[in-house]
Protein backbone atom coordinates (compact mmCIF):
# COMPACT_ATOMS: atom_id res chain seq x y z
CA UNK A 1 0.00 0.00 0.00
CA UNK A 2 1.10 3.47 -0.74
CA UNK A 3 2.60 6.05 1.96
CA UNK A 4 0.34 8.85 1.67
CA UNK A 5 2.31 12.54 1.89
CA UNK A 6 0.01 15.16 2.81
CA UNK A 7 1.71 18.04 1.13
CA UNK A 8 0.97 21.66 3.14
CA UNK A 9 1.99 24.55 1.42
CA UNK A 10 2.02 27.23 3.79
CA UNK A 11 -0.22 30.43 3.73
CA UNK A 12 -3.02 31.71 1.75
CA UNK A 13 -2.76 33.67 -2.00
CA UNK A 14 -4.32 36.20 -0.14
CA UNK A 15 -5.23 37.41 3.38
CA UNK A 16 -6.26 35.82 5.53
CA UNK A 17 -3.23 33.88 6.36
CA UNK A 18 -0.96 35.61 3.73
CA UNK A 19 2.67 34.63 4.99
CA UNK A 20 5.74 36.40 5.27
CA UNK A 21 7.46 39.26 2.30
CA UNK A 22 11.24 39.31 1.58
CA UNK A 23 13.35 40.93 -1.18
CA UNK A 24 10.18 41.85 -3.29
CA UNK A 25 8.60 38.06 -2.94
CA UNK A 26 5.60 36.37 -1.18
CA UNK A 27 6.39 33.05 1.04
CA UNK A 28 2.90 31.73 -0.23
CA UNK A 29 4.29 32.13 -4.18
CA UNK A 30 7.67 30.52 -2.90
CA UNK A 31 5.98 27.60 -1.84
CA UNK A 32 3.17 26.67 -4.20
CA UNK A 33 5.48 25.36 -6.99
CA UNK A 34 7.86 23.44 -4.27
CA UNK A 35 4.86 21.83 -3.06
CA UNK A 36 3.79 20.78 -6.78
CA UNK A 37 7.41 19.53 -7.81
CA UNK A 38 7.12 17.60 -4.51
CA UNK A 39 4.24 15.94 -5.04
CA UNK A 40 5.05 15.27 -9.03
CA UNK A 41 8.34 13.18 -7.51
CA UNK A 42 6.15 11.56 -4.80
CA UNK A 43 3.61 10.12 -7.48
CA UNK A 44 6.58 9.33 -10.29
CA UNK A 45 7.32 6.69 -7.37
CA UNK A 46 4.95 4.03 -7.11
CA UNK A 47 5.52 4.30 -3.17
CA UNK A 48 3.95 7.48 -2.54
CA UNK A 49 0.13 9.33 -2.96
CA UNK A 50 0.66 12.90 -2.71
CA UNK A 51 -2.30 15.71 -2.13
CA UNK A 52 -1.56 19.04 -2.03
CA UNK A 53 -3.36 21.95 0.06
CA UNK A 54 -3.22 24.40 -2.31
CA UNK A 55 -3.21 22.02 -6.05
CA UNK A 56 -3.58 25.13 -7.89
CA UNK A 57 -2.12 28.76 -7.21
CA UNK A 58 -4.67 30.98 -6.20
CA UNK A 59 -6.93 27.68 -3.87
CA UNK A 60 -7.72 29.83 -1.27
CA UNK A 61 -8.17 27.99 1.93
CA UNK A 62 -10.62 29.18 4.70
CA UNK A 63 -11.74 32.59 5.84
CA UNK A 64 -9.30 32.91 8.88
CA UNK A 65 -6.05 32.62 9.95
CA UNK A 66 -7.79 29.94 12.69
CA UNK A 67 -10.00 28.16 9.48
CA UNK A 68 -7.16 28.27 6.99
CA UNK A 69 -5.43 26.24 9.22
CA UNK A 70 -8.03 23.74 10.45
CA UNK A 71 -9.26 23.01 6.92
CA UNK A 72 -5.60 21.79 6.11
CA UNK A 73 -5.40 19.46 8.91
CA UNK A 74 -8.82 18.13 8.80
CA UNK A 75 -8.00 17.56 4.68
CA UNK A 76 -5.24 15.51 5.78
CA UNK A 77 -6.66 14.16 8.64
CA UNK A 78 -9.93 13.07 6.64
CA UNK A 79 -7.75 11.54 3.56
CA UNK A 80 -5.88 9.51 6.09
CA UNK A 81 -2.31 10.75 5.58
CA UNK A 82 0.78 8.99 6.89
CA UNK A 83 2.58 12.21 6.78
CA UNK A 84 2.23 16.02 7.12
CA UNK A 85 4.71 17.82 5.91
CA UNK A 86 4.05 21.99 5.96
CA UNK A 87 6.25 24.49 3.63
CA UNK A 88 7.73 27.67 4.57
CA UNK A 89 9.99 30.47 4.37
CA UNK A 90 11.44 31.67 7.11
CA UNK A 91 11.62 35.77 7.99
CA UNK A 92 13.89 37.44 10.42
CA UNK A 93 14.85 41.10 11.31
CA UNK A 94 18.52 40.06 11.11
CA UNK A 95 19.06 40.28 7.05
CA UNK A 96 22.01 37.18 7.53
CA UNK A 97 19.93 34.91 9.31
CA UNK A 98 20.16 32.11 6.67
CA UNK A 99 19.64 28.56 6.24
CA UNK A 100 16.68 25.55 6.92
CA UNK A 101 15.02 24.23 10.15
CA UNK A 102 12.14 22.25 11.03
CA UNK A 103 9.91 21.81 13.88
CA UNK A 104 7.78 18.96 15.32
CA UNK A 105 5.66 18.72 18.09
CA UNK A 106 7.61 16.32 20.19
CA UNK A 107 11.42 14.77 20.18
CA UNK A 108 11.76 11.80 20.09
CA UNK A 109 9.01 11.20 17.81
CA UNK A 110 8.75 10.23 14.33
CA UNK A 111 8.11 13.65 12.86
CA UNK A 112 11.24 14.46 14.43
CA UNK A 113 13.41 12.24 12.76
CA UNK A 114 11.36 12.75 9.20
CA UNK A 115 11.98 16.18 10.17
CA UNK A 116 16.07 15.61 10.46
CA UNK A 117 16.59 13.22 7.12
CA UNK A 118 14.54 16.48 5.36
CA UNK A 119 17.26 19.02 6.91
CA UNK A 120 20.08 16.84 6.08
CA UNK A 121 18.99 16.58 2.36
CA UNK A 122 17.99 20.09 1.92
CA UNK A 123 21.83 21.13 3.15
CA UNK A 124 22.68 18.39 0.28
CA UNK A 125 20.72 19.74 -2.54
CA UNK A 126 20.63 23.30 -1.59
CA UNK A 127 23.71 23.93 0.11
CA UNK A 128 21.53 26.07 2.59
CA UNK A 129 23.20 25.63 6.73
CA UNK A 130 21.05 23.33 7.97
CA UNK A 131 19.70 25.16 11.54
CA UNK A 132 18.33 21.88 12.87
CA UNK A 133 15.40 20.51 14.10
CA UNK A 134 13.17 22.04 17.19
CA UNK A 135 10.32 21.50 19.19
CA UNK A 136 7.00 23.67 18.70
CA UNK A 137 4.11 21.76 20.44
CA UNK A 138 1.86 24.95 20.16
CA UNK A 139 1.95 25.35 16.32
CA UNK A 140 -1.22 23.85 15.15
CA UNK A 141 -0.60 21.94 12.12
CA UNK A 142 1.57 19.99 14.39
CA UNK A 143 -0.76 20.04 17.40
CA UNK A 144 -4.33 19.01 15.72
CA UNK A 145 -2.61 16.35 13.07
CA UNK A 146 -3.53 12.80 13.01
CA UNK A 147 -0.37 11.59 11.50
CA UNK A 148 3.67 12.42 12.05
CA UNK A 149 3.79 15.97 10.93
CA UNK A 150 6.46 18.14 9.98
CA UNK A 151 6.66 21.90 9.69
CA UNK A 152 10.07 22.77 7.61
CA UNK A 153 11.32 26.71 6.90
CA UNK A 154 13.48 26.04 3.56
CA UNK A 155 14.93 29.30 4.24
CA UNK A 156 14.87 33.12 4.80
CA UNK A 157 12.68 35.12 2.50
CA UNK A 158 14.35 38.54 4.52
CA UNK A 159 18.37 36.93 3.04
CA UNK A 160 18.36 37.69 -0.20
CA UNK A 161 20.71 34.71 -1.43
CA UNK A 162 18.15 32.15 0.20
CA UNK A 163 15.27 33.95 -1.34
CA UNK A 164 16.67 33.98 -4.71
CA UNK A 165 17.63 29.97 -4.52
CA UNK A 166 14.08 29.36 -3.07
CA UNK A 167 12.23 31.28 -6.34
CA UNK A 168 14.72 30.43 -8.95
CA UNK A 169 15.13 26.88 -7.72
CA UNK A 170 12.49 25.76 -6.77
CA UNK A 171 12.91 22.18 -7.42
CA UNK A 172 16.45 21.62 -5.30
CA UNK A 173 14.18 22.19 -2.33
CA UNK A 174 12.11 19.52 -3.63
CA UNK A 175 14.24 16.95 -4.02
CA UNK A 176 16.05 17.41 -0.66
CA UNK A 177 12.79 17.10 1.07
CA UNK A 178 11.94 14.19 -1.38
CA UNK A 179 15.39 12.60 -0.46
CA UNK A 180 14.45 12.91 3.10
CA UNK A 181 11.51 11.18 2.59
CA UNK A 182 12.77 8.60 0.81
CA UNK A 183 15.74 8.18 3.57
CA UNK A 184 13.17 8.37 6.20
CA UNK A 185 10.65 5.46 4.88
CA UNK A 186 13.64 2.99 3.66
CA UNK A 187 11.75 3.26 0.10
Amino acid sequence: MAIKIYIDQGHNPLNPNAGAEGNGLREQDIVFPIGIELARLLRANGNFEARLSRPTADTQIGTSNASSLRLRVEDANSWGADYFISLHTNASSIESATGSEAFAFSSPSAAFSLGEDILYWLNRTTGLRNRGMKVRSGLYVLRRTAMPAVLVELGFITNYNDAMLMSTRPELFAEGIYQGILEYTGV
